[in-house]
């Protein structure tokens, strides 16, 4: 199909891509349109090729996953990451998302979740829940050093409407939970979300958590 979704297959195994491949191929939606075995492969496929998602895997001989998805995603922010770990709450999964990534899958992901989630990130979605995030990141922030903005300086631009909605949603946070919480409409909650992410100049709400993580927010 012409309208279909590209993908780019990452991963220095090549049954594992065979196999990807054959998930992906299976739906008339989505389409591969590459396969990479290396981070530096995959930067070169990308800038050729251009897909909507980089389906990633992050450990990789030479290049690893995370210095491609941090690169590509810089230099080609059109193409969106989905990363795939062995675990739930990998290590390397939070660093992917920091990377850039929208979200993350573990490996064994059936069939329907692995297909869910390319679709989700073609579409703009994060493919991990705040929750699943916060998780990651009370494993992961303590050993990594605080940013030097301080948040005032960061975040100043937000109005104080904007600023609970932030909170809320670094917090994992539903829409409709924050909706409760501040009594708006579902509508008004989503405009402020899509208002912040506009302002700090994130990718998803994902980059939210990360980015109030990182700035004692949360």
């Amino acid at each position: 199909m012409s309208d279909a979704t590209t993908v780019l297959l990452v991963d220095d195994q090549e049954l594992v891509r065979h196999g990807l491949r054959m998930i992906v191929e299976s739906t008339d939606d989505l389409a591969v349109v590459g396969e990479a075995g290396t981070g530096e492969e995959a930067l070169v496929a990308v800038a050729s090729l251009r897909p909507d998602v980089v389906v990633m895997d992050v450990r990789m001989p030479g290049m690893d996953g995370i210095e491609a998805t941090r690169r590509l995603t810089h230099e080609h922010p059109a193409s969106r990451v989905l990363i795939l770990t062995t675990f739930d709450l990998d290590e390397y999964a939070f660093s992917g998302l920091r990377a850039g990534a929208s979200g993350f899958l573990v490996k064994n992901a059936p069939r329907a979740e692995l297909l869910a989630g390319i679709r989700a990130v073609a579409a703009g979605d994060a493919v991990v829940s705040p929750r699943a995030t916060r998780a990651l990141l009370d494993v992961a922030v303590p050993r990594l050093p605080r940013a030097a903005v301080a948040p005032s300086a960061l975040f100043g631009g937000l109005t104080e409407r904007e600023n609970d909605v932030f909170v809320a949603v670094a917090q994992g946070l539903t829409n409709t939970e924050i909706a409760d919480r501040l009594v708006l409409s579902e509508s008004t909650v989503k405009t402020h979300v899509g208002r912040v992410l506009a302002k700090l100049d994130l990718r998803d709400r994902v980059q939210i958590v990360i980015l109030a993580y990182e700035h004692g927010v949360v």
